[in-house]
C-alpha cells in the first residue's frame, strides 16, 4: 500500500516497510507482552526464552483527534497571539510588522513542511515547530487582509471548519475511496501552486507581480481554486487516516496525520480568507 502523497510516503509502515523488523515482517499482535521478567518465564511450556516483545501502541481514530487538535490549537495560539501584539495597522509600523510576521512565519512554516514532508522518521517536536511558525504567518496574514476589507475573520474561520466537517460526512456518507490518479493529481496542482506563489514572491522585489495571489480578477480565480484543492487535500488525509488505522501504524504516524490536516486547514483557511477580501473590499 503505497500513497503518493508526499506527506505520506515516507512512512515505512504505511507503504509496506516494517520499521526495524525487516522489510514485510509482520508486527507483533497488538497488545502482546513481551516477558522480560524471569519469574513470569512458563517454562513448562517451553516459553519465555526468546527476545522479549514490548507492545506496540497503534494509531487510531482518539489519537489522530488529539495530535491534531493539539497541532491547530497551537497554531491557532500563536495566530491570535501574533494578531493581538502586533501594532494596530493604523500605525506607521502596524503594516511592517505584519508584513514581517507573514513573511517570515511563512518562509519558515514552508521550510519546515518541506521537512516534515520527506522525513522518512515523523518528528513530533518539528511538527509542532511547523505550528508555531504557521501561526505567526497566520497571525500576520490575517491582520494584513482586515485592512481590505472588515469582518471577515470569524466567517473564514467558521467556514473553515464548516468546511472539514462537510467534506469528512461526505467521504464518510459517500464511502469516497482515492486512487493514484486522484492522489497524483492533487499533489501536482498543489505544488504547482506552491510554485506560482513563491514566482509572485521573488518577482514582488522587482515590483513584476502577476497578480496571481492579488485581490483582483486573477487573484478571485486562484483562491476559488486554492479552496476546492484543500478539499481534496483534506479527503488525502481521510484516506490516509483510515488505510493507517486499517495496517496497524504506529502510534507515532498519527502525527503525520496532524501536520497534513494542519495544512489544509491552513491551506483552506488562507484562500477561504482572500476570497472574502476581495468580495468584500472597500
Amino acid at each position: 500500500m503505497r500513497s503518493n502523497n508526499p506527506v505520506f510516503n515516507r512512512s515505512p509502515e504505511f507503504n509496506g516497510q516494517r520499521g526495524g523488523q525487516g522489510a514485510g515482517a509482520p508486527y507483533a499482535a497488538y497488545g502482546q507482552q513481551g516477558y522480560s521478567d524471569p519469574s513470569s518465564w512458563d517454562v513448562a511450556q517451553g516459553g519465555g526464552y526468546g527476545a522479549p516483545q514490548a507492545p506496540i501502541s497503534r494509531m487510531t481514530v482518539d489519537s489522530v483527534v488529539q495530535k491534531t487538535a493539539f497541532t491547530v490549537g497551537l497554531a491557532v495560539v500563536v495566530a491570535f497571539l501574533t494578531y493581538a501584539l502586533t501594532p494596530s495597522l493604523e500605525e506607521p509600523s502596524g503594516f511592517a510588522l505584519a508584513g514581517a510576521a507573514a513573511t517570515i512565519g511563512g518562509l519558515t512554516a514552508f521550510g519546515l513542511s518541506m521537512v516534515n514532508s520527506f522525513k522518512r522518521e515523523v518528528s513530533p517536536a518539528l511538527v509542532l515547530a511547523f505550528a508555531a511558525v504557521e501561526g505567526l504567518f497566520l497571525g500576520g496574514f490575517t491582520k494584513l487582509m482586515t485592512a481590505v476589507a472588515d469582518g471577515i475573520i470569524v466567517p473564514a474561520v467558521f467556514g473553515t471548519f464548516a468546511a472539514f466537517a462537510a467534506t469528512l460526512t461526505v467521504y464518510r456518507v459517500f464511502d469516497i475511496k482515492v486512487g493514484d490518479k486522484f492522489r497524483k493529481g492533487v499533489i501536482a496542482v498543489m505544488f504547482g501552486m506552491v510554485a506560482l506563489s513563491l514566482m509572485e514572491f521573488v518577482l514582488s522585489f522587482f515590483g513584476a507581480q502577476i497578480g496571481l495571489f492579488g485581490l483582483g480578477g486573477l487573484g478571485l480565480v486562484t483562491a476559488v481554486v486554492g479552496l476546492v484543492l484543500g478539499v481534496f487535500m483534506l479527503i488525502l488525509d481521510f484516506d490516509f487516516v483510515e488505510k493507517g488505522i486499517a495496517a496497524g501504524l504506529p502510534e507515532r504516524e498519527s502525527w503525520r496525520a496532524a501536520f497534513a490536516m494542519t495544512v489544509s486547514l491552513v491551506w483552506i483557511y488562507t484562500n477561504l480568507l482572500r476570497l472574502l477580501a476581495i468580495l468584500n473590499q472597500d
